[in-house]
């Protein structure tokens, strides 16, 4: 069956989200090693753990988990849009939850210092604005696809921090004839609500389209619970169980565009 559209999931697909992050969490723990004596990786690894702990503890964190927000994301993330009132009292929670992860990272390794928890946790965000990195084939793929296929950015988070991250890389938004975030529709992957919702925008039925995806249990999971066609790129090499199974697995983007002749 020929395809009509291709939808691609947006972090750690198009975008280099984990190395902006890792990034961001380097520089600002240099700055915390520097001012403490500790060391950075150790501090990572820390406020990592309380970051994490931290946010599954708030009564925010079922609807976080649903609409597919993670705790990183949330050390950066303003939270400012969004109909839901899950999403005020995540705007309110944010700045206090920014503080008191990097306060107890440090409180962790033995340093008590609110003060300088508070400033590594306005750092971090600062950092993290600063490095939109894209994949080298990202555009290369995009620029084949594009006039062929219809295209649709079908991604999970909320929908500030979904719209700052492409704000930082302006060139990808143009490529795509719709683009869907969790937190607008109200539901994330691997949902079939949010996969039948881009299949409508596109006016496609399932065995015309191919999601691509670097998440076995978001992008596979729901393409594979309506039917399409379901495209793993995993280019770390990771191992799978046989629980989710793709139709496809690829290590680049450019192997996409194979499977598609």
């Amino acid at each position: 069956m020929a395809k009509q559209a291709v939808l691609f999931d947006l972090d750690d697909t198009l975008l280099w989200d984990d190395r902006s992050v890792k990034e961001a969490f380097e520089a600002t723990c240099q700055t915390g090693a520097e001012a403490t004596g500790v060391n950075a990786e150790e501090l990572e690894a820390a406020v990592r753990k309380e970051a994490r702990a931290l946010y599954e503890s708030y009564e925010t964190f079922p609807f976080t988990k649903m609409i597919g927000i993670n705790p990183f994301e949330g050390l950066w993330a303003n939270f400012a849009a969004g109909e839901q009132e899950e999403f005020r009292k995540l705007q309110k929670l944010a700045p206090e939850y920014r503080k008191a992860a990097w306060t107890l990272g440090l409180k962790a390794l033995g340093v008590d210092n609110e003060e300088l928890g508070a400033k590594l946790a306005e750092q971090f965000p600062a950092e993290r604005r600063k490095r939109p990195i894209v994949y080298e084939e990202t555009f290369e793929v995009l620029d084949q696809l594009k006039g062929k296929y219809k295209l649709l950015l079908l991604t999970n988070g909320s929908p500030d921090l979904q719209k700052e991250k492409l704000d930082g890389v302006p060139a990808l938004i143009p490529y795509f004839d719709h683009i869907i975030i969790s937190g607008e529709f109200g539901e994330g992957k691997p949902a079939a609500s949010i996969f039948r919702h881009a299949l409508e925008k596109l006016g496609i039925e399932p065995e015309h389209g191919i999601m691509v995806g670097d998440k076995l249990t978001t992008d596979i999971l729901g393409a594979n619970t309506i039917g399409m066609t379901s495209v793993w790129i995993n280019r770390h090499g990771m191992t799978r169980t046989d629980e989710i199974i793709p139709t496809h697995e690829i290590k680049s983007l450019r192997e996409l565009l194979q499977l598609l002749e």
